[in-house]
């Protein structure tokens, strides 16, 4: 009997974990996987740890290699993009983005794991140099060069999400002069609530970051070719570098009129992450997975969401009828800003105003340990969000952020919203205590309670 043969698109996050689930699981599978880029699972995510030396080499910064999977018995193409589907040969077309060929590829299984791309903005002046996207491995190998070029001293940063905040913090320790834009009036507002990114603020103009929030940006300047200032609402920013981190689109384009999208490009697919047509699935960046918390499908762009998919695939992709749905996630990060960590999982005021679900979100400060404990000997500041619904207090999402490390406090938060804990549930649960880190009352009861109206004592 013949092997299944499996072709995967894409050899980012979801595209080189369904290769190695397949290959731990089944002996009967020909896996292949076919990548445009040149360089195969460059880790993005892992950008700003390379332009500050604190990776071992830049081709380290990658999920996996290709002889990984080949040694398992798997076929890695790098330069060969995937250009068209045929549903009834169960075939796709393949480029050779070297020579310019193309083959038509047989299939039993099509797992599509065809990520996003970055949106760049379409203003006059896009074509000057030194207007920069972070992301990928040629453009961080264009980065780096860029912080060690003295001629390099204005940077202006558009897009102040993940990937701008990291390359403004990057930029400014490198010795560069930052100014920050945006159109959103504060940094990092789709992660974060007010109350918590006024600290980030605060945070970013101590180590002399312009910030620009709630800008509309117009043009691009430029002389001899190359850029020099950015325009937003009729003032010049100087820019001898722009990095563009303006989001992401789905890289769908090539699927349209055969596989269903919807009117933003992304990929529809049923509980069971299938496509509209047979025997193809689709995974990761350019998909909408259920999200817990929103009762809904949203795009939740993360390398552990498109892993959770890439294995639930996997597991399923042989029942004749899915015995179970992808259970669904809750989107969960977390980021450094200067002296500042937080981390954040599920939904807050805005993503749960946008997803149409009745939500409350309060806001907790206290310190990270017992009164007797002084500043100075480690007893800082913490900043707690919580999201709940109002009617039942189920937990909807929530943050937290200090000058110490409570990021881990954020996988408890994205447990609570994954299984619908309640606020009463947070409120009495039963975490350890001891002076050296914690209070008698963990950070989250207190916060819970907090929520709650309880009296502190």
């Amino acid at each position: 009997m013949e092997n299944t043969k499996i072709v995967i698109v894409g050899a980012s996050h979801g595209g080189h974990e369904s290769a190695i689930e397949l290959l731990q699981k089944y002996s009967n599978v020909d896996v292949t996987i076919y990548e445009a880029g040149d360089f195969v699972s460059f880790m993005s995510c892992g950008m700003e740890l390379f332009l500050e030396d604190q990776v071992t080499t830049q081709d380290d910064v990658r999920n996996f290699k290709p002889e990984d999977i080949i040694k398992m018995g798997g076929n890695v193409y790098n330069n060969h993009e995937v250009t068209a589907i045929d549903a009834d040969k169960k075939q796709v077309t393949v480029k050779n983005t070297i020579n310019g060929t193309s083959e038509a590829v047989d299939y039993d299984k099509l797992i599509l794991s065809s990520g996003v791309t970055p949106r760049s903005l379409n203003l006059p002046g896009n074509d000057l140099e030194n207007i920069y996207e972070m992301r990928g491995y040629d453009w961080a190998t264009k980065l780096k060069a860029a912080m060690n070029n003295d001629a390099i001293q204005n940077v202006v940063v558009i897009g102040s999400g993940y990937i701008g905040i990291e390359a403004t913090e990057a930029f400014t320790k490198a010795g560069k002069q930052v100014t920050l834009l945006d159109s959103m009036d504060r940094p990092l507002a789709t992660y974060l609530d007010p109350e918590m990114t006024k600290y980030i603020e605060k945070e970013l103009e101590s180590h002399q970051v312009k910030l620009g929030m709630g800008v509309n940006i117009t043009s691009y300047l430029g002389e001899n070719g190359k850029v020099t200032a950015v325009e937003a609402d009729g003032t010049q920013f100087p820019a001898d570098l722009v990095i563009c981190a303006t989001g992401v689109i789905p890289n769908t384009d090539w699927l349209k009129g055969t596989v269903n999208l919807d009117q933003r490009g992304f990929i529809e697919t049923d509980p069971y992450l299938r496509t509209n047509l047979p025997d193809v699935y689709a995974i990761g960046d350019a998909i909408k997975p259920y999200n817990i918390p929103a009762n809904q499908q949203m795009p939740i762009a993360l390398a552990t969401t498109a892993r959770r998919e890439a294995q639930y695939v996997v597991d399923h992709l042989f029942e004749n009828q899915a015995s179970v749905p992808f259970a669904g996630v809750v989107g969960s990060s977390a980021l450094s800003v200067f002296d500042l960590k937080f981390a954040a999982t599920g939904l807050n005021s805005m993503t749960a105003k946008r997803a149409n679900v009745s939500a409350q979100t309060d806001f907790y400060q206290d310190y990270l340990r017992p009164a007797y404990v002084p500043v100075k000997n480690g007893n800082l500041p913490v900043y707690v969000t919580i999201t709940y619904n109002p009617l039942n207090h189920q937990i909807l999402g929530g943050s937290v952020m200090s000058p110490y490390d409570v990021t881990a406090q954020g996988n408890v938060l994205a447990l609570a919203t994954s299984k619908k804990l309640t606020l009463e549930d947070l409120a009495s649960a039963d975490f350890f205590f001891q002076p050296g880190f914690d209070r008698q009352w963990s950070l989250l009861n207190l916060a819970a309670q907090n929520a709650l109206g309880w009296e502190r004592f």
